[in-house]
C-alpha cells in the first residue's frame, strides 16, 4: 500500500515512510491510494472470527509488504490486550465503552499499535527518533504509555497548561526515562501549530529526527477502525445496523470509522457530536470551514478549533457535500447540556458517562428524534475517574477509581513550563538532544 500527500497527490510512500515521517513534507496528511474492500463473507460471518484475527484482517491492506504477517500478528497481539464492552443504556441506546485500556481512554489502541510499527521499523537504527506529540488531553497519556521504554524511540508530549485534567496531566507527567513534557502556555491549537512547524524544519530533523503519535499518523489513524469492526460484530446478532455517534475533537476517531465503513462495515450513519468547539457542524450547515479561537470547555479533549484529520473525511467523499451529508451529521452542544444529560442518564439508568461520552449520547439522540427505529451506540471515550475534579458535584462520588489510577496519586509531575513560542522549542529539543548524546556517550 502506498500513501500520497493530500496536499500533492503525486507525493507518495510506503507505509513504512508514513510512519516514520508522520506529516508530508509538504504539510499534507498521507491517505491511502486505494482504499481495500472486504469480502463479503468475511463481514457476514464477523461474529465467528477472534478480535485478533478481525483486527489483522483490516490492517493488513493498509500495512503491506513493510511489516511481515508474524511480526504484525505480534503487534497486534500486544495492542489488544483489553475489552470493548457494549452497555446498555437505554432501549436501543447502547455506550461502547473504550476506556478499558492500560490510560483508560480510546487512545491506547492507536498509540500501542504505532509504538509496535514504529519499533519494529527502528529496531535496527542507531540513532533515535523523536516522537512529538501535541495534546488536548488523552493522547499524551496514551502515547506516553504506548511508548515507555521503547528501544530508539524518544517521546516529547506538548500539552496545554492548566488545560487538561489532573489525572491526565499525570499520566504524561510521571514516567520520565524516555518520556518528557512540555507544558505550554496556550491551547491544543498552539501544541498542535509548534509540532507541524517542526516537521517542517528540515535543519531541526537532520539533528533530531522527528515523528508524530498524533491522529495524523496513519499508524495512530487507522487501527481506530478496530473499534467498529469490534462493536458491529457484538450488534450483528440483532440484525440490525446501527447508527454511530463518536465524540469529536481532532476527527482521527470518526474519520477511522468511516474509513471502516468505506471496507464494506455496514453502518449506514455517523453522527460527529462535538462541544462548543463547532468548526465541523458549522461547516455542514453553511458549507464554510472557518475555525474559530478554541474554547475550554468540560470536554477538554474535544477542545480543538481546527481539527486536522477532516480533511481525510472529505477525501474519503472526494469533497463532494452531497455525498458526505448523506453519510455523517454534526450537532454542538454546550457544557450546560452535557452536564444535564449527564445527571439525567445517571438518575434514571445509573449509568455513568464522562463530558465526551456525555456529548456522544446527545448527538445519538438528536439524530434519532428525526430518525426514529435504529439501533444507537455513542462512544464512550474515557473513564469518568479522568474528569473527577470537574465532575458534577452529585456524581463525582459515583466514580469507582481503578486501581492503577491510585498509584498516580504519590507520584512526581515532572513537565517543562514553555511559552507558545517555536523557536523556544527548537531550541530546546536540540538542547535535549545534544544532551541525550552526551549521556550516551559517558
Amino acid at each position: 500500500m502506498q500513501y500520497y500527500s493530500l496536499q500533492n497527490h503525486q507525493h507518495r510512500v510506503s507505509f513504512r515512510e508514513a510512519v516514520i515521517r508522520g506529516l508530508a513534507p509538504d504539510k499534507g496528511l498521507y491517505f491511502p491510494v486505494e482504499i481495500p474492500r472486504l469480502e463479503k463473507d468475511f463481514i457476514e460471518r464477523l461474529e465467528e472470527y477472534d478480535p485478533q484475527y478481525i483486527a489483522r484482517k483490516v490492517i493488513q491492506p493498509f500495512v503491506g509488504a513493510d511489516i511481515p504477517v508474524q511480526a504484525l500478528t505480534q503487534i497486534i497481539r500486544e495492542t489488544l490486550t483489553f475489552p470493548f464492552p457494549l452497555r446498555e443504556v437505554e432501549d436501543n441506546v447502547y455506550a461502547l465503552e473504550l476506556f478499558h485500556g492500560p490510560t483508560l481512554a480510546f487512545k491506547d489502541v492507536g498509540a500501542r499499535f504505532m509504538a509496535g510499527c514504529l519499533g519494529y521499523f527502528r529496531k535496527d537504527e542507531e540513532k533515535p527518533v523523536t516522537v512529538l506529540v501535541a495534546t488536548s488531553g488523552d493522547t499524551g497519556g496514551a502515547v506516553a504509555s504506548g511508548f515507555y521504554d521503547v528501544p530508539g524511540v524518544e517521546v516529547v508530549i506538548l500539552y496545554p497548561s492548566g488545560k487538561v485534567s489532573d489525572l491526565q496531566e499525570k499520566q504524561l507527567t510521571t514516567l520520565g526515562r524516555n518520556i518528557r513534557a512540555l507544558e505550554i502556555k496556550g491551547t491544543f491549537d498552539d501544541c498542535q501549530r509548534l509540532v507541524k512547524m517542526a516537521f517542517l524544519d528540515e535543519e531541526l530533523q537532520a539533528r533530531r529526527p522527528l515523528t508524530s503519535a498524533n491522529s495524523i499518523n496513519v499508524a495512530r489513524w487507522l487501527p481506530q477502525m478496530f473499534y467498529y469492526f469490534m462493536a458491529y460484530r457484538k450488534v450483528k446478532q440483532w440484525k440490525k445496523e446501527p447508527l454511530i455517534s463518536v465524540p469529536s475533537g481532532n476527527f482521527g476517531n470518526i474519520c477511522a470509522g468511516m474509513m471502516a465503513a468505506a471496507m464494506g462495515l455496514p453502518i449506514p450513519h455517523f453522527i460527529a457530536s462535538t462541544n462548543v468547539n463547532d468548526t465541523v457542524p458549522r461547516f455542514m450547515e453553511n458549507g464554510r470551514y472557518e475555525p474559530q479561537p478554541a474554547t475550554a470547555t468540560l470536554s477538554n479533549a474535544m477542545d480543538v478549533a481546527d481539527p486536522s484529520n477532516f480533511v481525510r473525511i472529505l477525501q474519503l467523499f472526494a469533497q463532494n457535500d452531497r455525498a458526505l451529508k448523506a453519510r455523517l451529521s454534526a450537532y454542538r452542544f454546550t457544557d450546560g447540556q452535557t452536564v444535564a444529560a449527564m445527571e439525567d442518564v445517571y438518575a434514571r439508568r445509573r449509568y455513568l458517562m464522562d463530558p465526551h461520552g456525555a456529548v456522544g449520547y446527545l448527538g445519538l439522540k438528536k439524530y434519532m428524534e428525526t430518525h426514529p427505529g435504529h439501533l444507537g451506540i455513542f462512544l464512550e471515550t474515557a473513564h469518568p475517574v479522568k474528569f473527577a475534579n470537574t465532575m458534577p458535584p452529585g456524581l463525582a462520588d459515583a466514580i469507582q477509581a481503578p486501581e492503577r489510577v491510585m498509584v498516580l496519586d504519590g507520584m512526581q509531575k515532572e513537565a517543562v513550563l514553555m511559552d507558545a513560542d517555536y523557536n523556544t522549542m527548537r531550541d530546546w529539543l536540540l538542547q535535549t538532544a545534544k544532551a541525550a548524546v552526551t549521556e550516551d556517550a559517558k
